[in-house]
């Protein structure tokens, strides 16, 4: 088997459906005997450009371990499904379990807005 990272850009619209589309992504894997190694949420972020007049994408990538077979079930999958605005899909050497720097951003960008409020409190003055 070999090792991919899919990196999928869904309709900003459709990202309470997120979690059910993953879990069944998830479900073609394990049923043709792959494996998921990383799944990471990057959340909804500015595109580059216009994808079909739309200027924010929900942003995932899943790390998985799979075969042809698998691959060509979830390429059709992506295809056909109207929240899947962009796919790709890149062969690796080895399995990625650490967190990318994507991910690392996006912790960043977290701790950075919660402590945000607390820096804006008003302070007492003597």
């Amino acid at each position: 088997m070999r090792h991919y990272e899919i990196v999928l850009l869904i309709h900003p619209d459709q990202s309470e459906q997120v979690a059910a589309m993953l879990e069944r992504y998830k479900g073609m894997i394990s049923a043709g005997g792959g494996k998921v190694h990383r799944v990471e949420d990057w959340g909804r972020r500015q595109l580059a450009f216009q994808i079909n007049k739309l200027s924010k994408a929900h942003y995932l990538c899943v790390n998985i371990e799979a075969d042809q077979a698998v691959m060509a079930e979830l390429e059709h999958a992506f295809k056909f499904n109207d929240a899947v605005l962009r796919h790709l899909t890149v062969l690796r050497k080895k399995v990625e379990t650490a967190p990318s720097s994507m991910m690392r951003l996006v912790e960043r960008e977290e701790a950075r807005k919660l402590q945000a409020p607390e820096s804006r409190e008003p302070r007492a003055e003597a």
